[in-house]
């Protein structure tokens, strides 16, 4: 299956009292920076920007260096001149990743800028990281397999969504693989994990346990 040819980028600051977010009025209210991959890409290629943009690395002869990116988080981040700042607790949301491979970058370099990114998101402003990267366990993609290993061993938490091995089934329709990550404790496991069936419904996913759904009890 091809990737896809459009990534997007957000830096989004949840209040902690809410359970929901409407990211139209976030984004209205400045808790929402998006950056749209495939809008800056054709201003990029199209037009002539006067200052430097974050997708920059498109134009220049070495598609290696994710750097006019991370400093698109980094100045998003940093305090207005009063030194506060208005995020609290920011998520990093990366939608995704592999489009980078499929651009010409290796996956050391987004390896590198993911690391710088959870340097500054998550250790200086105490918030979180959250990526999405395509594993197609068919395709030999070297590339990919790092990018994917390397992200696996620097998360807390890993989320894999995937088919069932037994093939289609009209009333569950894949499953998803939670693992927790926890520092090594020598009265505690260091890793948990779960695993959850779904089935996706018009507005909404319901999940159950592996081997609970209604339709094969």
């Amino acid at each position: 299956m091809p990737r896809p040819t459009a990534a997007s980028l957000c830096i989004i600051s949840f209040p902690s009292t809410s359970k929901g977010v409407n990211l139209t009025a976030a984004r209205e209210s400045g808790q929402l920076v998006f950056l749209e991959g495939l809008k800056s890409t054709v201003d990029i290629f199209f037009h002539t920007p006067e200052e430097p943009q974050p997708l920059q690395f498109l134009r220049e002869a070495s598609a290696g260096n994710l750097q006019t990116l991370y400093e698109f988080v980094q100045d998003t981040l940093k305090p207005m001149d009063s030194g506060e700042t208005p995020w609290k607790y920011p998520v990093l949301l990366v939608d995704n990743l592999s489009v980078l491979l499929s651009l010409g970058l290796g996956a050391v370099a987004v390896l590198d800028f993911m690391q710088y990114c959870r340097a500054t998101v998550c250790c200086k402003w105490k918030g979180n990281v959250v990526a999405l990267v395509h594993d197609d366990r068919d395709a030999e993609d070297e590339e990919n397999d790092v990018l994917l290993n390397g992200l696996s061993h620097q998360s807390h938490l890993i989320l894999r969504a995937e088919g069932l091995a037994t093939g289609f089934c009209k009333d569950v329709h894949g499953q998803l693989r939670i693992l927790w990550r926890r520092p090594a404790q020598p009265t505690t496991q260091r890793d948990r994990s779960l695993t959850y069936q779904y089935k996706i419904q018009d507005k909404n996913v319901s999940f159950f346990a592996k081997g609970m759904s209604p339709a094969i009890l």
